[in-house]
C-alpha cells in the first residue's frame, strides 16, 4: 500500500492508496495541532498489519510538521518516508528556476498535469494563490499572490467595523451593505487577478495553454474568469501518486 501526504500551512492530508492506485481512506488534519499525541490519536491504525505500507511519500511546505510525522511513521510504524524534494526528479520534469524556492506541493501539481504535449497554467487557491507554468515537461515558474481567505481573515481581524464573514460568489459589484461590499471586492478583485495575470502569462510566453485550478476556492472562480478552465482539486496528491508510480515501474 501507498501512503501519500500533503503538509500544507493549513491541513495535512493523508490518503491510502492500494497498489491498483484505489484510495482506501482519506485523513484530514490540522497543520497548527500536529503532535506526537495529535498523530497517534489519528493515525495509529496504520500500524495494523492490515496496512502494509510499501511507499510513503510526501510534499511539504511546513518543514516543522514534516519533521513531525516522520518521526512518528518511523518510532511508531516503523515506516521510512520521503519528501518529494528528496527524489531524483530530472527525468520527470525540467525544472528552469532554483528548485529550492518552488514548494513541494507546486512541483507536484506540476508533475501531475505533464503530458509532454501541452502547456499548462495552474492556479492553487491555498493559504497563497499560486499560479505555475508548465510548457511540455519544463516548469518555467510561478506567482506567488496573497490567499484569497488570508487576505479576507486579516482584514476582519485588523478592521473592527468589518463583520466575520465566509466568501461566495457574486453577481452583482455594488455591495448594499459592508458585508455584500467586502464580498465584492474580494471576489471580483481575485477575478481581476487571475484574468491579469493569465493573459500576462499567455501575452509573455506567447503559448497556448491548458487552465486547471486547485484548492479549496477553485470553485467559486470557475464561471466568472474570462479563459476557459477545468478544476481538480486532488492535483498535489495525484502528482504524488504519479510519483511513485513511476518510480516503481523503473
Amino acid at each position: 500500500m501507498y501512503l501519500i501526504g500533503d503538509i500544507g500551512n493549513t491541513q495535512v492530508k493523508i490518503c491510502i492508496f492500494n497498489k491498483n492506485q484505489k484510495l482506501l481512506k482519506k485523513i484530514i488534519l490540522k497543520s497548527s495541532l500536529i503532535t506526537n499525541k495529535y498523530l497517534h490519536k489519528h493515525l495509529i491504525f496504520l500500524k495494523s498489519k492490515k496496512y502494509n505500507l510499501q511507499n510513503v511519500i510526501f510534499c511539504s511546505v511546513v518543514p516543522k510538521c514534516y519533521n513531525k510525522i516522520r518521526f512518528f511513521l518511523q518510532k511508531k510504524l516503523s515506516t521510512n518516508c520521503t519528501e518529494l524534494k528528496e527524489l531524483k526528479l530530472d527525468k520527470l520534469i525540467k525544472i528552469k528556476v532554483n528548485k529550492k524556492q518552488i514548494g513541494s506541493d507546486r512541483l507536484s501539481n506540476a508533475i501531475s498535469v505533464i503530458d509532454n504535449k501541452n502547456n499548462y497554467i495552474i492556479v492553487d487557491f491555498g493559504t497563497a494563490t499560486t499560479f505555475d507554468v508548465i510548457i511540455k515537461n519544463n516548469y518555467l515558474g510561478g506567482i506567488i499572490a496573497p490567499g484569497v481567505n488570508l487576505s479576507l481573515n486579516t482584514l476582519i481581524a485588523k478592521a473592527s467595523l468589518i463583520p466575520s464573514l465566509t466568501l461566495t460568489s457574486v453577481n452583482r459589484v455594488l455591495g448594499k451593505n459592508t458585508k455584500s461590499a467586502v464580498k465584492s471586492g474580494f471576489y471580483w478583485g481575485y477575478v481581476g487577478l487571475i484574468d491579469n495575470i493569465i493573459k500576462k502569462i499567455i501575452n509573455q510566453t506567447n503559448k497556448k495553454y491548458k487552465i486547471i485550478l486547485t484548492g479549496g476556492l477553485s470553485h467559486l472562480f470557475k464561471k466568472a474568469i474570462n479563459a476557459k478552465v477545468s478544476i481538480n482539486r486532488d492535483l498535489t496528491i495525484n502528482g504524488l501518486l504519479k510519483i511513485i508510480y513511476l518510480i516503481k515501474q523503473k
